[in-house]
């Protein structure tokens, strides 16, 4: 089972995670600031997606859209017309709920009255604004409710100027934007999120096998950051929950405080967008593979993930709270390449040299690994402090390092303690940790 929700809340706000949005205005619902721990901890997430996605991959390649796309993009895509949720209002207490969320869909679950519910309407998610000086009809134009349409309408422009045959993907991480009509579970659900999304293309009748690929990859990549195996599903979605461009769906969910709800999925979306995109823009999307002498609209398998929320997902998956000599102690036992700080060098006391030490210690780790230098309260409170932001080691810089010029290497899982040269820290270190 996950961490307790109101514990990683809380942490977060204490040890610099996560932030509430404009908190020195009374907040802003739904938007969250990152801290110094937790914009560590998101690039990480986001360095090890493409990582595994683009950079160990010789047939996937990055790009990087526009946030503001040409209106036609969205009536291509449909979400000007479809891209909306069931909204109900309570004429009880006036609350607005997403109809399809609620437990009982005939009681508020804000009063508690049954029966109050007005009829429900389609809510479009998109975010609407005006481009120039002037409001008027003619500029207005959406903030991206995704970013895989920023993949589709450059398709050509990739193919051509990275020479990619098919199979091949183009991948992105970026800001998306959704009005949602009841945001919240922290992070979970917000209105400004980051994606992490691959449109990988291929032959109509490869998609199949590329789908269940894919699928697997995908639950796999969890894993292999260390992700509980009992938290994690494989969900397929029925007929009546596929999207309209959907031929089969599969959702990564994680098993929340909540319940279980959705981390990623993988979408076998047909040739829907490239075809929508060439009727309405007149442009000729289709692949020529001069080795079958064929010519055709390729069909495209989507791994759509959510940076946020499954940053979110392996802060819960990593805390851990055990007794140690009578004492709670709280660890994020996160795998070393998430981890926010890699090492942290710790003085035992700030006399003058004791402190020029530890900065030679950390001059030589600083270059190599985000590092940390802890200075304040007892050497015990400072590991707690570190086991408590999931830093994996910890080098002591004891009085006896000046005398025998060595420190102490601590293991943020065993506890064990190695005693190393100055001078192989980093080499000891480098065997135990990324780089």
């Amino acid at each position: 089972m996950a961490a307790d929700f109101d514990t990683i809340v809380n942490l977060s706000k204490r040890r610099g995670f996560v932030f509430q949005s404009s908190e020195i205005y009374g907040g802003l619902r739904s938007a969250y600031d990152y801290g110094p721990l937790g914009t560590e901890l998101l690039r990480n997430v986001k360095d090890q997606w493409w990582r595994s996605m683009v950079q160990l991959r010789d047939d996937v390649v990055g790009i990087d859209s526009a946030i503001i796309q040409a209106p036609a993009v969205w009536e291509a895509s449909g979400h000007l017309s479809s891209f909306s949720d069931p909204l109900v209002e309570c004429r009880s207490c006036n609350s607005r709920h997403r109809l399809d969320k609620l437990d009982d869909p005939d009681r508020c679950p804000t009063c508690g009255n049954a029966g109050t519910f007005t009829e429900p309407r389609e809510f479009n998610l998109m975010f609407k604004t005006h481009m120039g000086p002037v409001e008027t009809d003619e500029n207005v134009v959406y903030l991206r409710p995704e970013t895989a349409q920023g993949i589709f309408i450059n398709f050509e422009n990739v193919r051509r100027t990275a020479r990619m045959k098919i199979p091949f993907g183009i991948a992105q991480i970026g800001k998306s934007f959704r009005n949602e009509i009841t945001p919240g579970q922290f992070v979970f659900r917000t209105r400004e999120f980051e994606q992490m999304e691959m449109e990988y293309f291929v032959h109509p009748d490869d998609a199949p096998r590329a789908f269940q690929e894919w699928v697997e990859a995908r639950r796999d990549w969890y894993l292999d950051l260390g992700m509980s195996p009992e938290n994690l599903q494989l969900r397929k979605h029925e007929p009546d929950e596929l999207a309209h461009y959907a031929a089969e769906v599969y959702d990564v969910d994680y098993r929340f405080p909540w319940g279980w709800d959705e981390l990623e999925g993988i979408a076998n979306r047909t040739d829907f967008d490239l075809k929508a995109h060439m009727e309405r823009s007149g442009e000729d999307l289709t692949f020529f593979d001069p080795e079958t002498d064929q010519r055709f609209v390729p069909y495209v398998i989507e791994p759509a993930a959510g940076a946020t929320r499954t940053t979110f997902a392996f802060l819960l998956d990593s805390y851990r709270e055990e007794e140690v000599r009578g004492e709670t102690r709280a660890v994020l036992a996160l795998d070393p390449r998430l981890a926010p700080v890699k090492v942290a060098v710790l003085p035992l006391s700030k006399k003058p040299d004791l402190v020029d030490t530890t900065e030679k210690v950390a001059a030589q780790l600083r270059g190599r690994w985000q590092i940390e230098v802890d200075v304040t309260q007892s050497i015990g409170k400072r590991y707690r402090r570190q086991d408590e932001i999931g830093t994996p080691y910890c080098v002591t810089v004891d009085f006896d390092s000046l005398d025998d010029g060595q420190v102490t290497v601590r293991d943020r899982d065993t506890m064990n303690q190695d005693r190393i040269a100055i001078d192989r820290v980093g080499d000891y270190l480098a065997d135990r940790l990324p780089g």
